[in-house]
């Protein structure tokens, strides 16, 4: 008897989408514990072409570093696209939008964020509470400490 195919519409996709400028390790924390509601995490390094020169080229070049990071791990990929998260997850046949919260402020934008996906395409929104003891870490953070030289490797996913 020969094996049928994996029935790939019931495989449960998620997106979780940001600029990830850098990728640290509060955003690994997400993939993770996402992992164990999806079985495939697509990660969507967004960019503006209006706010960056080079915003493609940064976000892919973020993007293959994601992939270099996850690449033991096909459940995992990561992509960059500039266009409407929720058009994203439609074309990748994710059911989900995966969000990180640090604190009540990043709920309050990210609450209205999750409203207008689901309004405009139907796609639900959940949010994963970071980790206590990495709400301090952000991209900028990271980057801000970076710039003066401080070493910023534990922030940082190896």
């Amino acid at each position: 008897m020969t094996p049928k195919s994996p029935d790939t519409s019931a495989i449960r996709t998620a997106i979780f989408p940001g600029s990830f400028n850098p990728f640290t390790v509060g955003h690994a924390s997400i993939v993770e514990r996402a992992l164990t509601l999806f079985d495939h995490i697509i990660i969507c390094v967004g960019y503006n072409l209006s706010k960056e020169a080079d915003a493609a080229g940064r976000a892919s070049a973020c993007a293959d570093r994601i992939n270099a990071l996850y690449s033991d791990n096909p459940r995992v990929e990561a992509i960059a696209d500039a266009g409407l998260t929720a058009d994203i997850a439609r074309r990748y046949g994710a059911r989900c939008i995966i969000r990180g919260i640090r604190s009540v402020a990043d709920f309050e934008y990210e609450r209205n964020m999750a409203d207008i996906n689901r309004e405009i395409s139907g796609i639900e929104t959940i949010f994963l509470p970071t980790l206590p003891g990495l709400a301090c870490v952000s991209s900028s953070m990271v980057r801000e400490l970076e710039h003066f030289g401080v070493d910023v490797s534990r922030y940082i996913p190896h």
